[in-house]
């Protein structure tokens, strides 16, 4: 399967459905991320706080493809939000992965009350430079947490990572992101314990294409323009989950499943304003 990718505003490519490891960890998490990169993912999700980053690197040597055709992700917590702890952060890294390089390192949150994310910034432009990450992103920021970086360093981060799903489909910050020229990826792509499934929208838009609802709310995010995350250990699911390319939704269909946004769609408190994440 041949998946499309996005060119980002630093000029590489992304592809546009991605793997999601969390929580996976251990021997899980080394056949899960095999297997999906048997069945055709070339994007591999991961984060310092889901632990699973050797995991994740055993993966990757053991599923026989080149490191260049893979794009490996990782995040940088908050308790490494300072200049140095940055540099070091991503260096551990690289280290417990056995890699030479990240496709693509973001800040995981900004953590406002510690106000140190324009460090990590500073610290991620500086990781570029050395060529030890190739694109520089952020994940759960807002239009006023952007605006300070880019004023800080001239920067644009190439990614913006956040919730979105249909009962949060985040109309006003993916405008936002596209405004400044930074693609939007989505964790929880599918909702979890709120995916509607069930919603006469995506039983419709299944229906009429002969697809999963699931594969419905994945189209949705390919249309919409997002780079969904799905994370599953089943192969089968994981294979479903990908093949999302063949088949189209209407502008009608696009717009119903938007509609099934809620003030409080958020699955937990994840306000970027408030949460910490250390």
């Amino acid at each position: 399967m041949t998946i499309p990718t996005y060119e980002l505003n630093d000029g590489r490519s992304i592809p546009a459905i991605g793997f999601g490891t969390y929580p996976l960890r251990g021997s899980e998490a080394v056949d899960a991320v095999v297997s999906a990169v048997e069945v055709g993912y070339r994007l591999i999700d991961t984060a310092v706080n889901y632990d699973n980053e050797e995991s994740v690197g055993e993966a990757l040597r053991q599923c026989g493809v080149p490191r260049e055709e893979l794009f490996v992700t990782s995040k940088l917590p908050g308790r490494h939000h300072g200049y140095d702890e940055a540099i070091t952060s991503v260096q551990g890294s690289l280290d417990r992965r056995g890699l030479d390089y990240l496709d693509l390192h973001l800040i995981h949150w900004p953590n406002p009350s510690v106000d140190r994310y324009v460090e990590a910034w500073r610290a991620l432009v500086e990781l570029r430079s050395r060529g030890l990450v190739r694109s520089i992103g952020v994940s759960n920021f807002t239009r006023a947490h952007l605006d300070r970086i880019i004023a800080d360093t001239g920067v644009t981060p190439a990614v913006n990572q956040i919730e979105l799903h249909p009962a949060f489909p985040q109309v006003g910050m993916r405008a936002s992101n596209a405004e400044l020229g930074v693609l939007t990826e989505a964790w929880s792509p599918l909702g979890k314990r709120a995916a509607p499934y069930g919603e006469p929208a995506v039983v419709a838009a299944a229906a009429r294409v002969g697809v999963t609802p699931a594969q419905v709310i994945l189209r949705w995010h390919v249309e919409i323009g997002s780079v969904p995350i799905p994370k599953s250990a089943t192969p089968a699911r994981q294979a479903e989950n990908l093949d999302v390319f063949s088949f189209s939704l209407t502008a009608d269909e696009v717009a119903a499943i938007t509609a099934l946004g809620r003030p409080d769609g958020r699955l937990f408190g994840g306000d970027p304003d408030v949460h910490e994440e250390m």
